[in-house]
Order: C-alpha cells, then sequence, then structure tokens
C-alpha cells in the first residue's frame, strides 16, 4: 500500500512553514507523497480572503520543486465548506490502495473533539499531530506525533505584512511573492 499525507488548508498564502510540516512527516512516516488540499471554505475559520484559483496557484509555485509534493483540489472542486470525512471517503474510494494520514496542527489536535462525525473519521484515517513549541497534543484521540523543528510563520503574518508593506522575503518561496505581486493580493507589495 502506498503512503500518502493530506495537508488541508486555506493556503492564503502557502508558505515555508506548510513546506517544513510536509517535509518532516514525509521523512519521518516513511510516506510516498504529501498532497496538499486547499480548502474552498474551511468549517473552522473564515473564508479565505482570495480566491480559490489564486490560492491553487500559490501552492503549486510552493511546491514544484519538490517530486513527493502533489496538489489535490478535490475540496475546491467542492465548492462549499468541506468537511474532512467527506474528503476522505471520496480519497479512499478514488484510492482504495492508498493508506492516508491527515496531517494537522498541535491547534487542531486540541480540536479534534469538535470535528464534525470525529469518531467515524478516527475510524477511517490516522491522524498525525505536528508538535508546536506553544501547544501541547493533549487528546484521548489516537494521534501519531511529529515534532518539528520550530518555525514562527503564519498566513496571517504574511497578509498583515503586506498589508503595512513590509517585505516576506524568507516566509514564502520567491515564486508565491511573484504570484502575490503580479495578482495583487493582499493590499500594499
Amino acid at each position: 500500500m502506498k503512503k500518502v499525507g493530506l495537508l488541508g488548508g486555506t493556503f492564503d498564502p502557502p508558505h515555508y512553514g506548510h513546506l517544513l510540516i510536509g517535509e518532516e512527516v514525509y521523512n519521518k512516516l516513511d510516506l510516498d507523497e504529501v498532497w496538499f488540499i486547499p480548502s474552498f471554505e474551511p468549517p473552522h475559520k473564515d473564508k479565505a480572503t482570495t480566491s480559490a484559483s489564486n490560492r491553487i496557484a500559490m501552492v503549486e509555485a510552493a511546491i514544484h520543486d519538490n517530486p513527493h509534493f502533489k496538489l489535490n483540489t478535490i475540496e475546491v472542486e467542492r465548492s462549499e465548506k468541506s468537511y474532512t470525512i467527506h474528503t476522505i471517503e471520496v480519497l479512499q474510494e478514488q484510492y482504495p490502495n492508498i493508506t492516508f494520514y491527515f496531517i494537522i496542527g498541535a491547534d487542531m489536535v486540541e480540536y479534534l473533539p469538535n470535528w464534525y462525525d470525529i469518531d467515524r473519521l478516527m475510524e477511517k484515517i490516522k491522524f498525525v499531530g505536528v508538535k508546536r513549541a506553544d501547544y501541547q497534543l493533549n487528546t484521548d484521540y489516537p494521534v501519531i506525533e511529529v515534532d518539528i523543528p520550530g518555525l514562527e510563520i503564519s498566513s496571517t503574518l504574511i497578509r498583515d505584512r503586506i498589508a503595512q508593506g513590509e517585505s516576506i522575503n524568507y516566509l514564502t518561496p520567491p515564486q508565491v511573492i511573484d504570484l502575490i505581486k503580479e495578482a495583487q493580493l493582499y493590499g500594499k507589495k
């Protein structure tokens, strides 16, 4: 069976923190691939500030040089609020010979009891909790823990820096910065 990590998110914009998480989990769990899955409308966050097509283009740019990173647009194609259980059921039907690992941050591990249909979801997939310095992986659910180096970057930080006219160099790949400038995303450039 092929082993694939799933890293979902708004990716508004994607940044080096996302890439580091994907790479660390890929290596530590000996995965075959990591699929980045941009959400159309995440159930636990505010709506994205940019269009799905812009976010897809930015993810493609961010992962283009990593052969084991792939883009999967299943949630964007659904064009509505996406619940993980629905995404997993479709993926397992489409790819019956793949074992999926759903990668989440420590903040989401603590939020697991609030996930839609979490008990059924736990029967279908393995969760991987990425440990960060400011969170403990406190949960009664079975979660594979992966430590990653600390990298305090967030999409919000990047959007705020752009809006204030500050540099975002070394926070996200240059190809993503080029797309942000070209499409005039997030305010000042």
